[in-house]
């Protein structure tokens, strides 16, 4: 891991409702391929978990069986690839973040997704190749995500989101 991640690409989608994130998370959700972490970032209620379940949906998991992993931090499920579901919510910092086995579960990335909600408590423990969504609430019903690759590995992952 090294101290200044680059980011190498940037989009910006505008939801107008639960409806519209659901669906942009599935569309990524199909193009993900092992090896993928996902940090997401924003405030209490902007849609984080909303977004899981649509990622989770592209990569055929029922979205019925997508709940916040709030109380038990961590949440698997079993899709096209396994997906770790990590809600950091209740974590104060990084130290907080080693003694869940943070490390542990990023070295599982290699093998399916990661989904880290409250992500920012645990940038500087990312690895080098991840996909920011930061999520801001503009109105009760329309969010703006800004989704930014680091790295090199996910680079095309935002390609043919605008249509």
């Amino acid at each position: 891991m090294s101290a200044s991640k680059i980011a190498k690409k940037m989009h910006v989608f505008f939801s107008n409702g639960p409806a519209a994130t659901l669906r942009f998370g599935r569309r990524l959700g199909e193009k993900m391929t092992a090896g993928s972490v996902i940090a997401l970032v924003g405030e209490l209620g902007c849609g984080k978990t909303l977004f899981t379940r649509g990622l989770c949906s592209g990569l055929g998991i029922p979205g019925k069986e997508v709940n916040s992993p709030t109380f038990a931090f961590v949440n698997e499920y079993r899709g096209r690839l396994p997906v770790y579901h990590v809600d950091l919510y209740r974590i104060g910092d990084i130290e907080d973040g080693f003694e869940i086995g943070m490390l542990d579960y990023l070295a599982r990335a290699e093998a399916g997704v990661i989904v880290l909600e409250w992500a920012e408590k645990v940038l500087p423990l990312l690895p080098e190749d991840y996909l920011q969504v930061k999520f801001e609430v503009l109105s009760p019903q329309r969010r703006r995500l800004e989704l930014t690759v680091f790295g090199e590995r996910l680079g095309t992952l935002l390609k043919g989101l605008e249509s």
